[in-house]
């Protein structure tokens, strides 16, 4: 009841919207088209819908073929302006996400910059020795400044659209119709299996239009890791007389959760908000929290992204480094949907890119 009270505001939230999108929409407002193959990833609503996930498996797919870019705002860095991210950077100067993704895929360039135009720029700069063949954009839908050629749209199974409102009345940033925008549309988060019926109406919802694609994708977790080296390895698939404490800072828990409750029946949960900054007041919660836990077998859980801002923090103790753990996660297409996905990336990127025949050819129909 109390959400009636917040239309009001949702109807000038769309409005200021629906003007942003109009003013590009005439060029009125301009985007600007680079000369490289550039994949755009992001989603229309508040709220984890798996970007970073999908991005690292577009990284995974491209790395061996091309020279891979992404290029993030790096959400909640103290850092300005353009940077290049490397594998001894810190989440706080260059934000949690890519810094994930450098660690995990050291030879790719990761960049970030508000400005993804300069940003974009920048990394084709001559004057670089590394020239990417393609960019990924991460969580740029709404980034109009750049027009992608290939705009990936995700939408949470969990949370469908066609039931939500614009903010702060509900989690869209923008009207459902701005679906259209995107060349491929992902439903993620789905469950290990789908029926066909299911998948027919997930397409009604969003109404699929005739030049768009739409995939669905499931959560993977692989095996937890340690957060500091010297942490003797576990495998919680197989023990599970592990007491837990899932210390998470993301927007949405509810997949985790689920995964961490078939790994132990003790579980203590630490929540704070999505990209928290940890603080020595957060680890003195989580060493007292850890340390009232009633069990000889015991350790702290965490994401990925969470281990990142982790690792930032000053004054872990030895045994608070042994205790911690991430649970990487990764995603999988379902029905063999991937070998079709993966061919449309990889088709685009090698027709566009700048040393492509195919490319030259558009180039010289444009001038």
């Amino acid at each position: 009841m109390w959400k009636l009270f917040l239309y009001p505001f949702s109807l000038l939230y769309g409005l200021i919207v629906y003007f942003r999108n109009r003013l590009f929409d005439l060029n009125i407002l301009k985007s600007t088209e680079f000369d490289l193959p550039i994949i755009s990833v992001g989603n229309i609503t508040v709220g984890g819908t798996g970007k970073t996930p999908h991005t690292e498996y577009l990284v995974n797919l491209l790395k061996d073929q091309f020279k891979v870019a992404t290029l993030s705002r790096g959400y909640k860095r103290k850092s300005k302006g353009f940077r290049l991210v490397e594998t001894n950077t810190t989440a706080t100067e260059s934000g949690d996400e890519p810094l994930q993704i450098k660690r995990k895929f050291p030879d790719v360039i990761v960049s970030v910059c508000v400005d993804r135009v300069e940003g974009a720029t920048k990394l084709m700069d001559e004057k670089q020795e590394n020239i990417p063949d393609v960019v990924i954009l991460d969580d740029a839908y709404q980034h109009r400044r750049i027009t992608p050629g290939l705009n990936i749209l995700l939408i949470d199974y969990n949370r469908p659209i066609k039931d939500d409102y614009l903010l702060p009345m509900g989690r869209l940033r923008e009207s459902r119709r701005q679906i259209r925008r995107a060349n491929i549309i992902i439903v993620s988060k789905c469950p290990s299996e789908i029926t066909p019926i299911a998948e027919r109406i997930l397409q009604k919802n969003v109404g699929l239009k005739p030049y768009q694609s739409i995939y669905f994708t499931t959560i993977v977790y692989d095996q937890v890791k340690p957060v500091f080296p010297n942490s003797k390895p576990i495998l919680l698939e197989e023990e599970h007389d592990f007491a837990i404490l899932l210390v998470t800072g993301i927007a949405s828990t509810i997949e985790i959760n689920k995964q961490v409750q078939k790994y132990s029946k003790q579980v203590t949960r630490l929540e704070f908000g999505d990209h928290h900054q940890y603080s020595q007041e957060d680890l003195e919660t989580i060493k007292n929290t850890f340390d009232a836990i009633n069990s000889e077998k015991k350790i702290i859980l965490t994401t990925e992204k969470d281990s990142m801002r982790l690792k930032d923090i000053e004054g872990f103790s030895e045994e608070l480094k042994k205790a911690l753990y991430y649970l990487p996660v990764k995603i999988k297409f379902l029905d063999k949907q991937g070998e079709s996905f993966n061919t449309k990336i990889s088709n685009y990127v090698r027709e566009n890119k700048s040393n492509s025949e195919l490319h030259k050819r558009k180039k010289q129909a444009k001038s």
